[in-house]
């Protein structure tokens, strides 16, 4: 048999878990990779009630679905973001509207009961986002110095580093989505945040190509500039739709929007080449799951996610214990 395929329930949060759950079996998945917002996964309960993990396990394998990973991107986000504007308050509970600092101390404390409600949950990563101090320069004009951009790695080290702690303590590793508008989104950015943090292992990668295709950057070559920090795989497709008219950097047009440059697509139905990124992984020996992030706009999600879960267990499969010519000895 290949990996286990779970469906990461982001996009899916405004199903109750009960519902969802038969759902996802029906669609053929093996596993859920819990979201920590909606009702799918409440941190700070989970972090103080083994009992309250135990009846989340105890629902999913009513079902048949197994848990390898729970994700916290949306306080991962306010970490190191500025939280200056009010896309910060969709993430934050509402009495820190308007609070950069407030929503920032929030995310700490939130990042932290994460690592605890893994442990409890008998996981051992979380996947999730850092956010950046420094992704507003990314164009570098007004004119950006390499200290302001220095800066700005040394600030997530200093914010990240505390809460790596207690995934340490608590035997949990984060795996962090490498994405525009994170301090990591491309293999330079990612090797520059490994040295900010002095490569500690408790840190690694959520390895997710969607993002990385329409940005130009390989798939498999992010996996072989970080063979030991693939903590984690998202199945997650996109197409660069480029017309002559739009640009690569998505011309405010919102996803979906006919003229876009690029958009993610159904697994199977863009750009990446995951027949080559599953045997990077066979040759990585990748265990953990594949696990599908399903955006397509332009479909169905129920249909989408029904038929990217085929797709994955179609096109993944077991590492040979062998060289073809060796059975010639046996």
């Amino acid at each position: 048999m290949g990996r286990p395929v779970t469906l990461f329930t982001g996009q899916w949060a405004d199903i109750p878990l009960a519902e969802l759950a038969p759902l996802a079996k029906k669609m053929g998945f093996d596993g859920l990779e819990l979201a920590c917002w909606g009702d799918h996964m409440e941190v700070d309960k989970a972090a103080r009630s083994k009992k309250y993990c135990r009846e989340k396990r105890e629902l999913l394998k009513d079902h048949g679905l197994e848990c390898y990973a729970i994700s916290h991107h949306l306080a991962g986000q306010l970490v190191c973001d500025l939280n200056n504007d009010g896309r910060s308050d969709m993430f934050a509970p509402a009495e820190l509207a308007g609070d950069p600092e407030g929503q920032r101390k929030w995310a700490v404390k939130t990042m932290k009961n994460t690592a605890k409600a893994a442990a409890n949950m008998g996981v051992e990563v979380v996947n999730g986002f850092t956010g950046s101090s420094i992704w507003h320069m990314l164009y570098s004009f007004p004119p950006a110095s390499e200290k302001m951009i220095e800066d700005g790695f040394k600030y997530f080290a200093k914010m990240w580093n505390p809460i790596l702690d207690v995934f340490d303590k608590q035997g949990v590793r984060f795996a962090l989505e490498v994405h525009p508008t994170e301090i990591a989104f491309d293999i330079i950015t990612a090797r520059r945040a490994l040295e900010a943090i002095g490569h500690r292992e408790a840190f690694g990668f959520n390895f997710d190509p969607s993002h990385l295709i329409w940005q130009g950057v390989d798939p498999v070559r992010f996996l072989k500039a970080f063979p030991d920090r693939i903590y984690h795989v998202h199945m997650k497709d996109a197409a660069v739709t480029l017309d002559g008219e739009s640009g690569i950097l998505g011309s405010h047009l919102n996803f979906g929007t006919p003229g876009r440059g690029w958009d993610f697509r159904s697994v199977g139905r863009g750009d990446v080449n995951f027949e080559d990124i599953i045997r990077t992984l066979n040759a990585q020996d990748y265990k953990g799951p594949l696990s599908i992030e399903w955006e397509d706009a332009a479909m169905d999600r129920v249909a989408g996610g029904t038929e990217s879960c085929a797709f994955t267990k179609k096109v993944d499969f077991e590492k040979s214990d062998r060289v073809f010519d060796e059975a010639f000895d046996s």
